[in-house]
């Protein structure tokens, strides 16, 4: 029986399809494993504030220093991954992140906090190479047309494990018998191990590069694209966005050991932080059905008005209601990220990949909100504090809301 060209070429594309379907799930794995570290540092900020006797604005010096790598790091990524491909890019990522999980272990030893600092910048400069390879690549890795589904299950994945950190980091490092900083050492070391192991795993895949599709071309950053409205605003909106998310998600954990909150010892207020990250992940999946149905516009401000109003409620009460109230602002933070990102970079058509450059510049937002609410809370108390990411969320209302009435003119 003999096989026609037309035959030949299917079993071609075939062939070729298997080590893209194969990449999927270790893809996600790395959404799931800087997801993790990521809120791990939440936990870290009450043990290195008791441990080093830290203002609050001194100890948020660690969201600081995490996330001023998007900053520094992501256009060096983009010409980075432009030049060896998305495989090596997240070898050179996982490798850099691993490194600053291990440099825990100096730190922790001599007990010097700018240590802690240091691995922390090393650790988030590799997760901002992982996010330049994995978000391109992840939606490569099959049709066109079901790219959003394959993103929408990787993020899934990374709220996982924003979820299941707070516990672990609640039991290992706030419950921890590990006297001083070094309680920080043993789930930094297990999560470089893990991440040398898929070092491994990548390194031995990097010959299917030439089966996953174009590299990403270098990022071609134009700040005449902030001229257009709908993107600068977007890039505010991002700004603040991840600034109010990370602000609450780093203090959570001191306001509810408050004897006028819920008077938590760090171990189990470490545990219902998981409630606040969890929230966001139940929120997704909820938020993609109703988006389906409603404006993003107007469904970005409800959500963003939800999570201001309880914010505030918080602030203005005490005991269970702070807690629940606070703690409820992460189902309000669910679809913010990705509602934002996509309105802000709607109809740039080719100037797409400069513009969503941009957005990810503005994750910077995390790094300097979260010491503004940490100087706040040094000055007045850790309530008063809510005041500052709550006024994040409402600026991002008006956008939403101003987007939603397409009052937001996007330049052709």
């Amino acid at each position: 029986m003999s096989v026609t060209k037309t035959d030949q070429g299917t079993q071609t594309d075939q062939a070729g399809d298997a080590p893209r379907r194969a990449m999927i799930p270790l893809v996600v794995t790395l959404f799931f494993a800087w997801g993790f570290a990521t809120v791990l540092v939440d936990t870290l900020i009450p043990k290195l504030k008791s441990v080093f006797e830290l203002s609050y604005a001194e100890a948020m010096l660690t969201q600081f220093c995490f996330f001023i790598a998007y900053l520094t790091i992501s256009i060096p990524a983009g010409y980075l991954v432009a030049r060896v491909g998305f495989l090596r890019g997240i070898i050179a990522g996982l490798f850099l992140m691993a490194s600053g999980c291990l440099l825990f272990v100096p730190a922790a030893a001599f007990g010097v906090y700018p240590g802690f600092l240091l691995a922390l910048f090393v650790m988030a400069s590799g997760i901002t190479i992982l996010q330049v390879s994995a978000n391109p690549l992840i939606a490569s890795l099959g049709a066109p047309e079901t790219s959003h589904s394959r993103l929408t299950l990787a993020q899934a994945f990374n709220s996982l494990g924003t979820t299941l950190a707070p516990p672990v980091g609640a039991a290992l490092i706030l419950a921890s018998g590990a006297a001083g900083a070094s309680a920080a050492q043993t789930p930094f070391v297990a999560i470089a191990c893990g991440l040398f192991v898929l070092v491994y795993v990548f390194w031995r895949r990097r010959h299917h590069e030439h089966a996953l599709g174009d590299r990403p071309d270098a990022p071609a950053m134009s700040l005449a694209l902030l001229t257009n409205p709908r993107l600068a605003l977007g890039a505010l909106s991002i700004f603040l966005y991840v600034g109010a998310e990370v602000s609450i998600g780093s203090i959570l954990i001191n306001y509810l050991m408050q004897s006028g909150m819920l008077g938590l010892d760090a171990a189990h207020a470490g545990r219902l932080v998981s409630l606040y990250w969890g929230g966001a992940m139940v929120g997704r999946f909820l938020g993609s059905a109703v988006l389906r149905r409603f404006p993003a516009g107007y469904v970005l401000g409800a959500h963003a008005v939800g999570a201001a109003t309880l914010a505030l409620v918080s602030a203005g009460s005490g005991g269970l209601l702070a807690a629940a109230a606070i703690l409820g602002v992460g189902l309000c933070n669910s679809i913010m990220f990705p509602t934002i990102f996509c309105l802000a970079i709607e109809k740039l058509d080719a100037e797409k990949p400069q513009g969503s450059g941009l957005l990810c510049l503005a994750i910077v937002g995390g790094a300097v909100v979260p010491v503004v609410t940490g100087m706040t809370a040094d000055a007045f108390s850790l309530s008063v504090a809510l005041f500052v990411p709550a006024a994040c969320y409402l600026a991002i209302a008006v956008y939403g809301v101003l987007a939603g009435a397409g009052k937001l003119e996007s330049r052709n």
